[in-house]
């Protein structure tokens, strides 16, 4: 039997088409390996303890920023957008004061990120075969535009996309249905030929079921939208091949 497993699911009730029309990826956890992100984070960090010579040990720092980074977003309504940039301005302040300005700040952080953030293993390599494939393939993900479409032009994948959706562009994240309604839109696909891959239930994959796409989890929890679970990324290939149990 194949790796790539099928779940019962109501989910996506739907059987598999014969053929499908478009691909959908989320970045964090799917494209981006987050554990490269929190990496980059804690030694930009570890730099504003050395250059300002805050009297913190910088374990002690890093909890800090990501404690403020965190309340940034806890505090949004909903599923409103709220700038990740912005919430990094508050884990800097919260350090060091508001006299830093981010003109100071902000190079190096995105000088820190671009260098050290990895894709997750054939995740580059799945996109530009799925590319090659006749269907759409395209993002849809909570990052800031501009971060998001770097991440992906960092890994040399951004060529291979037909459309990228973010939640800035949006104004919304997952799983209100307007993320997915606006990449639908510009795929001009339809939803039950269509396959959002995620690495959050909730989020990504109940949320595209919610729309009659097909939730792939990557990562995931399992649940009742989980139309496919795969634990290699190269595994959304044979789902596309028809070879994957749906």
């Amino acid at each position: 039997m194949s790796d790539v497993d099928g779940a019962d699911a109501a989910g996506a009730d739907a059987e598999a088409p014969a053929e499908w029309e478009a691909v959908f990826w989320d970045i964090g956890g799917v494209i981006l390996e987050l554990e490269s992100v929190q990496s980059a984070h804690a030694s930009f960090v570890e730099g504003l303890v050395d250059e300002h010579g805050l009297e913190l040990a910088v374990s002690d720092a890093v909890e800090r920023w990501r404690s403020a980074v965190g309340d940034h977003f806890r505090e949004r309504d909903g599923t409103e957008f709220r700038s990740a940039r912005e919430g990094y301005a508050t884990g800097v302040e919260e350090l060091v004061g508001d006299d830093l300005s981010r003109a100071e700040w902000e190079p190096a952080f995105e000088d820190q990120v671009e260098s050290s953030i990895e894709p997750i293993d054939g995740a580059p390599e799945t996109i530009e075969a799925l590319a090659e494939r006749d269907l759409h393939v395209g993002v849809i993900s909570d990052v800031d535009d501009d971060a998001g479409k770097g991440m992906l032009e960092t890994f040399g994948v951004r060529e291979h996309f037909d459309s990228i959706t973010t939640s800035e562009e949006v104004g919304r994240t997952k799983p209100d249905p307007a993320m997915f309604e606006t990449a639908l839109e510009k795929a001009d696909v339809a939803p039950e030929r269509s396959l959002m891959i995620g690495d959050r239930y909730d989020h990504d994959v109940r949320g595209a079921d919610e729309m009659g796409m097909h939730g792939v989890a990557f990562g995931a929890d399992d649940g009742p939208a989980v139309a496919y679970r795969i634990e290699r990324i190269e595994e959304i290939l044979e789902i596309v091949d028809g070879e994957g149990d749906g």
